[in-house]
């Protein structure tokens, strides 16, 4: 039996920049946990990307509280002129993005809105640097400037070019905080955004440029499928089109699947499978996915839905 949930709930998102210590990894995790009120559901580590990817709800005022620990955790014990990955990145604490549940069938339960996600990230933000003194970006719906509706326009070049150019690019002036990067944790974006789902295709080929070319022709900034973001990148010897999907109502994953599929054809190459990282909304997989999408696990281990209703059981 399922308790009651908790209103209003939120999500929480945050990105490190380790996906390779299991110990750093699981202290994380635990920093994530040790909130009452606040819940781990994921915890998805990359290797290649040297990144890792925390998925965490709670009410608002417990998960404002565990994400700053966690921050906290990230800014004592990741140092980025140190760090390697295929991911871009500019913080130990990278992104940071709060996310409304409104839009999900909880059970009759209602999620916090945009509004009340937007207000967490700007109190979140200054904490961090206030308290951590890290520079902080705010992105998405709480952005207070003009083209950070995504990170990439501070982001472009990670945290070696930040730390050259905070100081002299008005465009990289932080929103709280210091006009200099941390000098190892860098600077973390705090934001708040409606649900998005990171979404990698794999082909059977290591030519990056292949999938650097397939990101392209599919993403949305460069012509391609509209609310999709997408970069190419080698992992474990494979070439990955890795991308987030903005509006996944609209653009799932099997409509970028198929397109990249379309790509790969031309290229000569093919698919060999897919992976959802962290979770996604029950409504963005198909019921057959683990063989439409050729994903690489059970699709119900995906669920965002299913893993709140199991954090939450009496």
């Amino acid at each position: 039996m399922t308790s009651a949930l908790p209103e209003p709930l939120i999500e929480c998102v945050p990105n490190f920049s380790e996906g390779r210590d299991r110990g750093l990894i699981d202290d994380l995790a635990s920093a994530a946990s040790s909130v009452d009120g606040a819940k781990v559901l994921d915890v998805a580590p990359d290797r290649w990307h040297n990144r890792t990817v925390l998925t965490m709800v709670g009410e608002p005022d417990p998960l404002a509280e565990a994400v700053y620990h966690t921050v906290v955790e990230a800014a004592r014990r990741i140092d980025l002129r140190e760090h390697e990955g295929e991911h871009p990145r500019i913080g130990a604490a990278d992104v940071v993005p709060f996310v409304p549940l409104d839009g999900l069938d909880l059970d009759g339960n209602r999620g916090a809105d945009i509004h009340r996600c937007v207000t967490l990230a700007g109190r979140v933000g200054r904490r961090i640097a206030d308290e951590l003194r890290i520079p902080v970006f705010l992105y998405g719906e709480a952005a207070r400037r003009a083209g950070r509706d995504v990170p990439a326009s501070f982001r472009k070049g990670g945290f070696e070019t930040l730390r050259e150019t905070i100081e002299s690019d008005p465009d990289r002036k932080p929103d709280f905080g210091p006009p200099r990067v941390h000098r190892s944790a860098g600077a973390t974006a705090v934001g708040a955004r409606r649900i998005l789902v990171a979404y990698n295709v794999i082909l059977d080929t290591g030519d990056v440029e292949v999938a650097r070319r397939i990101a392209r022709a599919i993403r949305s900034s460069d012509g391609g499928l509209p609310h999709v973001q997408a970069l190419g990148f080698e992992v474990d010897g494979r070439a990955q089109v890795s991308t987030n999907l903005l509006k996944v109502r609209s653009v799932p994953p099997l409509e970028v699947f198929e397109a990249v599929q379309r790509e790969a054809e031309g290229e000569g190459v093919e698919v060999t499978g897919s992976e959802i990282v962290g979770l996604a909304p029950e409504a963005a997989l198909p019921g057959d996915a683990r063989e439409s999408l050729m994903l690489d696990c059970d699709p119900a281990e995906k669920s965002l839905e299913r893993r709140i209703r199991e954090a939450y059981r009496g």
